[in-house]
């Protein structure tokens, strides 16, 4: 599993809109937003291109200004492990 964090900037009369799409996204949780146009969110997906195709997703959503990925850590399954 790889759980990462991203900051993304909007300007600030387009927030709820860009949250509403942010939250539509599967394995994006939007932690916090700032008056100014910014938000915390984490993704989490199964494996690193799963998340940059994610990340290239939020990219291009509608409001975006800008996206840093910020944090990134992988997990093994340890099920899945010999």
């Amino acid at each position: 599993m790889n759980i990462s964090s991203a900051i993304i900037h909007t300007r600030a009369s387009g927030m709820e809109h860009l949250r509403g799409q942010l939250e539509t996204i599967a394995g994006v949780e939007v932690h916090a937003a700032s008056a100014e146009g910014r938000f915390i969110v984490s993704i989490e997906s199964a494996g690193d291109q799963d998340t940059a195709d994610t990340f290239e997703t939020i990219q291009r959503l509608d409001g975006v200004m800008s996206a840093s990925l910020v944090y990134s850590h992988f997990e093994s399954d340890p099920d899945q492990e010999v």
